[in-house]
């Protein structure tokens, strides 16, 4: 599918994977509308070609009034990147009591119920678009992590979050396939992101060396590359792919 003169929305869209994501859409001619909270927004790199738009990915309101803006752009909306997540840390027991059901509640509500919410309101857009050759409308790319597989400990909440958004992946491909709009994700490993910025750099290297190979950790950058090649394959649909380096995490 091709890029240019189409819109494309990417959650998560001012740094880490949404931000790279973005930046690469826009390199290929997209008008790129990222959506993030303004505290984000505000400390974004702002790239040509895209427009940031202040979104809480778990109110339908705000992800209605995005979706509308981007649909409204007067190129036809193909393309969403699902990037939006936060991963606290957290034991079901632990020293300090409990796991607290809101912590649990509201990380599964960011990570899962957001990729729904803005799956299911950009797909009602996307499905209105003229169709391309083999009824293609677009594609939907959410991310889930290798944690949805090999969770470790203290990653309850998230792992059960990540490893929802997995099994949402097959089901929503056979459900939009008669709209033509694919559905994909992807699930990386350890990202040098803003999320690893405040751990040391031993800390760093150890976790790098971890990874079977390359012996580090993937960049930003490398998912957006991976999201272009999904885009860009019309006959890849329904997968789970991961970008990982072959790591099998370790419980903790």
């Amino acid at each position: 599918m091709e890029l240019t003169s189409t819109a494309a929305i990417v959650t998560g869209g001012a740094s880490g994977l949404g931000g790279a994501t973005a930046a690469a859409l826009a390199a290929q001619g997209a008008t790129v509308f990222a959506l993030d909270l303004a505290a984000a927004i505000a400390n974004a790199n702002h790239p040509d070609g895209v427009t940031y738009l202040e979104t809480d990915v778990t109110d339908p309101e705000q992800v209605q009034a995005a979706v509308a803006t981007a649909a409204d752009a007067g190129v036809p909306l193909r393309t969403v990147v699902n990037c939006a997540g936060i991963g606290p840390s957290a034991r079901i027991l632990s020293k300090k009591g409990q796991h607290d059901l809101a912590l649990f509640r509201k990380v599964v509500e960011v990570n899962l119920i957001g990729t729904f919410n803005v799956t299911t309101l950009a797909a009602e857009a996307i499905a209105r678009t003229e169709p391309l050759a083999d009824n293609a409308r677009g594609v939907v790319i959410n991310t889930a992590s290798i944690a949805a597989f090999d969770g470790q400990i203290g990653q309850a909440a998230y792992s059960a979050s990540k490893g929802g958004i997995v099994g949402l992946n097959l089901p929503a491909a056979r459900d939009l396939a008669s709209v033509g709009i694919r559905v994909l994700t992807i699930a990386p490993g350890i990202v040098d992101t803003p999320m690893l910025a405040t751990v040391g750099e031993e800390f760093r290297a150890t976790l790098a060396a971890g990874v079977p190979f390359p012996k580090r950790l993937a960049r930003p950058d490398e998912y957006a590359r991976l999201a272009l090649s999904i885009i860009d394959q019309d006959y890849l649909n329904g997968e789970v792919i991961r970008l990982d380096g072959a790591l099998r995490m370790a419980p903790r």
